[in-house]
């Protein structure tokens, strides 16, 4: 390949034909931006799978390089915040959707959006927490703040064998908290257990239309579901309990009642990763190295080649995912 070109999945939209695949890209078709990166490592995430699959209307502009997620090595930069070689991270601010994402060899983005690589997490662990993680533990810092701690009671985590779930449990156990795991794959207990869950149940307890309260079983919750699951949640929360709504994999709709909110004074906080600031990016990043250790990677990420990662997006949009999916620029 020369040096002109670099590989990258490409979506591409003629008429009604749409199309995503690894192809060998010009050089001079990256987007403008001050810093240009040679990426080492991306992740597939729900919003890529539904980007590369068209099942959601993610891509907002074509042709598309998706992956909302990246961590690699500054090659040039016109910003005084980086240099070459500093090592870099990216989640969000509409790369992958409106701007050419982490899914390809090489990367030019806007220094306001990237982070360095915090001390003590390698390359492969950052794209191993990903946007999941770090939306994880955005969720971990909002019950905090809200004064959620262990002695409350347990904490429900929804999703549980997504991204986000495995790594809110993970999180919250290695805090101290006893977690209750909700999943629609059973199968997958022994998984959840040794992520750190304490109780499994099935999310059809939860999916369902429910009554406005029901009897009070967890003190906060993390919820990447929405739709019937939030609202259900929301009616098992303990008096002054906190769910933080991250996700919307069952749908965007919240069919509620204020009932937990006036009578139990609960709270629902809403977590975006996608525009966070800066100062929040760096302390949740912070966090998780502090957190974190190479244990804790080895059952959570699943690692392929880009060549690999259209087919692996379609299998993330059936359910056939469990984790972390990291694509290897190089491998």
């Amino acid at each position: 390949m020369s040096q002109a070109t670099f590989k990258g999945i490409l979506i591409e939209k003629n008429d009604d034909q749409y199309t995503a695949s690894v192809q060998s890209i010009d050089e001079s078709k990256l987007p403008a931006g001050d810093v240009s990166i040679d990426v080492a490592y991306s992740t597939l995430n729900f919003k890529d799978g539904l980007a590369i699959t068209g099942k959601g209307p993610v891509v907002r502009s074509f042709p598309m390089v998706p992956g909302i997620d990246l961590v690699g090595t500054v090659t040039q930069s016109d910003s005084d915040k980086f240099q070459a070689g500093d090592q870099v991270l990216l989640n969000g601010f509409g790369v992958g959707e409106k701007h050419w994402g982490g899914l390809a060899e090489k990367a030019r983005l806007n220094s306001d959006w990237l982070i360095k690589l915090p001390a003590g997490l390698s390359a492969k662990q950052a794209m191993a927490i990903g946007t999941a993680g770090y939306t994880a533990m955005l969720s971990v810092i909002a019950l905090e703040r809200h004064g959620i701690t262990p002695n409350k009671g347990d904490v429900l985590v929804t999703g549980a064998n997504g991204g986000v779930g495995s790594f809110a449990i993970t999180l919250l156990a290695k805090l101290g908290y006893r977690v209750i795991a909700s999943t629609g794959r059973p199968e997958e207990a022994d998984y959840l257990t040794a992520l750190g869950a304490a109780e499994i149940i099935d999310r059809n307890t939860l999916s369902e239309p429910g009554r406005p309260m029901v009897k009070e079983r967890w003190a906060a919750a993390i919820d990447s579901v929405g739709s019937h699951t939030l609202t259900n949640v929301c009616a098992g929360l303990k008096y002054g309990g906190v769910v933080t709504a991250c996700g919307l994999a069952q749908g965007m709709d919240f069919p509620a009642s204020v009932a937990p909110f006036i009578l139990r004074g609960i709270t629902l906080a809403g977590i975006d990763s996608v525009m966070r600031p800066l100062a929040d990016r760096e302390e949740a990043w912070a966090r998780l190295a502090e957190i974190l250790t190479d244990d804790d990677f080895t059952s959570i990420g699943t690692e392929i080649s880009l060549d690999e990662a259209v087919a692996a997006a379609h299998d993330l949009m059936a359910g056939k995912v469990r984790g972390r999916v990291l694509v290897n620029m190089n491998k």
